[in-house]
């Protein structure tokens, strides 16, 4: 096991991470940028370095400033939460070269998953089933047009790096085609250095649907179920909820032997999230996250394993001692995306948190590192922390859930908890009854009244 872990993030994820690294007995050490100094991680943490102004390019991009972090404080391990480093092939090649272990998989399973057009050859080749769409690259304009004809429209033009719907365009008929692509080209090689794009069919009313897989490298994966993140914004999730209100048992056992199996495979070390769209009863890959997710907060209330535990337990070499048969899932669980934003308009807000008091009882957990008089900077992602709940019900969840917005105060920034208090009340939330335009259409409707 590893003696003293780098935790190379910061927010809620840094905390995440320095708790379990605490419970395996792990020295931990914080890394922030000059805007981060009184971060709750910083403060708790055993040692911690700053390593540059709070631009990220400056800090916690700066992979030499993370390299002498490690060295001057002996740290033998990095985890890279998500977002910044954690899927970045060449940080994981870099810390190997200095003897430190990148808590993650290798470098080659991140390349070969970070590339969208690579990653789905991959996964076809391992049984996962694929959108309909080109076989890689389409370079030009008339190899879209002939592409479009085949599969038939709309269809998805998609950026081969990257993501967070940059580099994404929909051409509703061959008339629009031809500005979508080069959009989706222009956005991807604005934003990734990369303008190659590929397409897929674009499925009208599919749900997004996530498997949660550990694997330990050496040959042997599980999976943990599923999460339903339909509802987005902008293709950015903000509400996501374990198991899936639209799959059954069967389904369940059927597709996550598929993804296990595929992953064990591939030999794939770490956790990692193989997401799909769902429609009428059929899945189709989109991508593979080789991290943490975000959402991990549901599968762990559902299936009561730490997922950051594990993570660190095999990337220090030890074999997977779960199996497969001990995976119980139990209740249901949903994660909110607290944001300091404004809840119409979507305005960050950063500023000064004035009064702070976060909800508690049974099935009620907060993943934030906020506190009253904390200042939140404008210079990064503008997640507060995450409220998860957890019922034996999926109606009991929403119930607590309902019950734990109420009690949720956070003063002094505008916060997108009265989107949460909206969406517990609408009937096809209620329902389970929606997909990955639901929230847009939602928002829009609202907006127009």
């Amino acid at each position: 096991m590893f003696e003293k872990v780098l935790i190379a993030n910061r927010g809620e994820i840094a905390l995440r991470v320095l708790r379990a690294c605490k419970e395996l007995g792990i020295q931990t050490v914080a890394v922030h940028s000059t805007a981060d100094a009184e971060a709750m991680h910083v403060r708790l943490a055993d040692e911690s370095v700053c390593i540059g102004p709070p631009q990220v390019r400056d800090s916690y991009l700066n992979i030499p400033a993370l390299l002498s972090a490690c060295e001057i404080t002996g740290a033998d391990a990095v985890h890279p939460g998500y977002g910044f480093l954690s899927e970045n092939a060449r940080f994981a090649e870099i810390l190997e070269e200095h003897k430190l272990v990148f808590i993650g998989p290798t470098a080659e399973h991140i390349r070969l998953m970070g590339d969208k057009i690579t990653a789905k050859q991959t996964v076809a080749d391992l049984g996962i089933p694929t959108v309909p769409g080109s076989e890689g690259e389409v370079p030009t304009i008339e190899d879209a047009r002939k592409i479009a004809q085949e599969i038939g429209y709309p269809i998805l033009i998609k950026a081969a790096s990257g993501g967070g719907g940059r580099g994404m365009r929909v051409a509703e008929n061959a008339e629009v085609l031809g500005e979508a692509f080069s959009a989706a080209r222009s956005e991807a090689a604005a934003n990734f250095g990369d303008d190659t794009v590929y397409l897929e069919k674009y499925l009208d009313t599919p749900r997004h649907i996530e498997f949660q897989i550990l694997g330990d490298g050496k040959g042997n994966a599980i999976h943990l179920g599923e999460r339903d993140c339909s509802l987005q914004r902008r293709h950015q999730k903000i509400w996501e909820e374990a198991p899936s209100p639209a799959l059954n048992s069967e389904t369940r056992e059927r597709m996550g032997k598929i993804v296990a199996d595929g992953m064990a495979n591939l030999g794939y070390r770490g956790v990692g999230t193989i997401e799909f769209l769902y429609e009428n009863g059929e899945f189709y890959f989109i991508e593979m996250n080789t991290r943490i997710q975000v959402e991990h907060p549901v599968t762990e209330m559902i299936t009561r394993i730490d997922l950051i535990n594990e993570q660190i337990k095999v990337a220090s070499g030890r074999a997977l001692t779960l199996k497969q048969e001990d995976i119980k899932f139990t209740g249901h669980a949903i994660e909110c995306r607290i944001n300091a934003e404004h809840p119409e308009t979507f305005r960050p807000s950063p500023g000064k948190i004035e009064y702070f008091h976060q909800p508690g009882g049974l099935g009620v957990r907060v993943d934030s590192s906020v506190y009253q008089g904390y200042e939140i900077p404008p210079y990064y992602d503008s997640l507060i922390g995450k409220l998860i709940v957890h019922g034996q019900t999926r109606n009991e969840c929403l119930m607590r859930l309902r019950r734990a917005l109420s009690e949720l105060v956070i003063n002094g920034v505008d916060t997108t908890v009265p989107l949460f208090e909206r969406l517990i009340s609408n009937q096809d939330i209620l329902d389970g009854q929606y997909d990955i335009h639901w929230l847009e259409t939602f928002l829009a409707d609202n907006s127009a009244e």
